[in-house]
């Protein structure tokens, strides 16, 4: 394990004295022939869980195996952001991973989340039982963290974020420069004008999102479906469908795999 041969890392540092440059050349060798952790992320398919994923396959301490993602059973659509069914398993295609989904039903109350997640855990336990660590792309909202990190406490998994605490507009950048492309599927209307939702995650986006509406849309402002970047084998062709408002307040768009729009004309 890599805590193991960083155990061994420290040994020879007590027993070599201090020699800066030959823990960093120490430390290098053992990264690069440790084997690495396997590692479960919860995916969304948004940016931020994409982000998280090509940190992590840049990292030589992780392997992802598996990603796990909540699914709404009646509506077929990744839960809370809405994007279909289908284009979350032309994502895990594209990716190259295995997805475990964590089925829900409509309105699901925290604890048939929770059962539901625990159910999905199993199976994480009976596929990929080396596997012990769940990792998620937050941010830097603590209760969310907090949350997650207690609901994980008792399963034997570890949680792990990677990329929390980076700045949001940094990373939202990053995000762009890096080649993904991404629209908004879901708008949160008491934070954000309906007219965002299907605009692409872009310069442009980011120029006209008002004044406190965090970059990467962390406290629920929007969320995105990727379809295109570095982590993906091949570009999922996707069209923009219609804007529908739920419950007052949220407005998704139906993001559509291209072919399937072409034959729903």
């Amino acid at each position: 394990m890599f805590e193991e041969s960083l155990l061994r890392v420290l040994v020879v540092r007590e027993i070599a004295g201090p020699s800066p440059a030959s823990y960093d050349t120490l430390w290098c060798l053992i990264v690069l022939h440790a084997k690495p952790e396997p590692i479960v992320l919860s995916w969304s398919g948004g940016k931020d869980s994409s982000l998280t994923l090509a940190a992590l396959r840049a990292d030589p301490r992780y392997e992802v195996v598996a990603l796990l993602t909540s699914v709404t059973r009646e509506y077929d659509r990744v839960s809370i952001h809405g994007v279909r069914r289908a284009l979350l398993h032309a994502q895990a295609a594209a990716i190259g991973l295995p997805l475990v989904e964590i089925e829900l039903e409509p309105r699901s109350s925290n604890a048939a989340y929770e059962a539901a997640f625990l159910a999905a855990l199993s199976q994480v336990r009976a596929r990929f039982p080396e596997a012990r660590t769940i990792a998620f792309g937050d941010l830097f909202l603590e209760d969310v963290r907090a949350y997650r990190e207690r609901t994980l406490s008792s399963t034997g998994f570890a949680p792990l974020f990677p990329i929390w605490g980076r700045d949001t507009r940094e990373l939202a950048h990053v995000f762009i420069d890096a080649g993904f492309v991404a629209h908004l599927v879901c708008v949160d209307t008491q934070q954000l004008s309906a007219r965002f939702a299907g605009r692409q995650f872009d310069r442009s986006l980011l120029n006209d999102l008002p004044a406190g509406i965090d970059p990467c849309g962390e406290r629920g402002e929007f969320h995105t479906f990727v379809s295109a970047g570095p982590i993906f084998d091949a570009e999922i062709p996707v069209t923009r469908g219609e804007v529908v408002l739920r419950d007052d307040r949220f407005a998704f768009c139906d993001i559509m795999p291209a072919i399937a729009a072409q034959v729903e004309r």
